[in-house]
């Protein structure tokens, strides 16, 4: 297949040389210019991904027409805040056959849209039944190094979730698939969220006790959320859901827990964020989460304290306090 991936970020730049192992023909796209073309000079993501070469017939562009132009394939590997105006230049692109995948986990703040909500925002003449999402834990530090890995290419039309399924699966990267969209892309973001609690956990040396209650009881509010809009239960249980959220929370490569461990030592978020190379996708999804919600009147509790840590300045043991004391439930609420 002809593939363009759009965002030469670490993930970006992994899944391009995973494609390119797999057959397909691979053009690589990086917004900045002058890193586009120290891209192409040194076949290496010094920045983002270190000592992993980057195969010389994978092609490596600014332009993003040209690199959408005349593609089967079109990955989205920009964290989600940076979609709508990233891809602005092909808003007049008609896409018709080609297959929009989504690797971005998030929601995007102004609008609380899932990717696939944006994508077809964007492109007007897209259709839903092309979008995937592909998800569930893989770090680009382990898939960049043919560590093997499970994830899950989800779409509303079960075939082109098989067809990416396809395309993407080798000796070391094992894809499931799934007509669970909604479930998969909300399993994948709010993991972030909860993994900032969980690295604040860390960071306030509470335990293991604490991380394993925020982590079984994270995936219960991702789950209420998620049920809400119309996803399958199932999903949570799966890769894109707890698998997703294990490593996300426990992982040394994860930078939402990083984010969360460096808050709960006692730094300030605007501090780590200037210091952190990379994007945490969770500090922008916890204010969609929270809004989301607000908006259906859902109970988030870990979502609405670890919001009030990131923007109120809500001290993380106060925090867990709140957590602590709430009014007693059954586990299933």
């Amino acid at each position: 297949m002809k593939i363009a991936v759009l965002g030469a970020g670490g993930w970006g730049t992994t899944l391009a040389i995973l494609l390119h192992r797999n057959g397909h023909n691979v053009t690589l796209w990086e917004y900045n210019l002058e890193y586009a073309n120290t891209l192409e000079e040194y076949r290496e993501n010094f920045y983002y991904l270190p000592k992993i070469h980057i195969p010389k017939d994978i092609k490596i562009t600014n332009d993003l027409e040209y690199a959408a132009h005349n593609k089967n394939l079109l990955l989205i590997t920009t964290p989600t805040q940076f979609i709508r105006n990233n891809l602005k230049p092909l808003n007049n692109h008609k896409f018709k056959d080609e297959i929009i995948v989504s690797a971005a986990k998030g929601i995007e703040n102004e609008t609380l849209f899932t990717v696939s909500d944006i994508i077809l925002d964007i492109f007007n003449h897209s259709k839903k039944d092309k979008i995937v999402c592909l998800s569930g834990p893989s770090h680009a530090e382990e898939v960049s190094r043919k560590v093997p890995t499970a994830v899950v290419s989800a779409s509303i039309n079960h075939k082109t979730a098989q067809l990416v399924q396809k395309v993407f699966s080798n000796s070391y990267f094992r894809v499931y698939s799934s007509s669970d969209l909604i479930g998969t892309e909300i399993g994948g973001a709010l993991k972030n969220v909860i993994a900032i609690a969980a690295g604040i956990s860390d960071g306030a040396e509470f335990g293991d006790n604490t991380k394993s209650a925020l982590m079984t009881r994270g995936i219960n509010e991702i789950m209420k959320l998620g049920l809400l809009l119309k996803a399958k239960k199932e999903t949570f249980f799966g890769l894109s859901g707890i698998g997703d959220l294990i490593v996300t929370c426990a992982s040394k490569h994860s930078r939402n827990r990083f984010v969360g461990e460096q808050i709960g030592s006692g730094k300030k978020l605007s501090v780590i964020l200037k210091e952190l190379k990379m994007v945490a996708e969770g500090v922008a999804t916890t204010k969609s989460a929270y809004e989301l919600s607000k908006k259906y009147k859902i109970e988030m509790p870990i979502v609405e304290e670890v919001y009030a840590i990131l923007f109120e300045d809500r001290s993380p043991h106060l925090a867990t306090r709140n957590l602590m004391q709430r009014n007693l439930k059954t586990e299933t609420d």
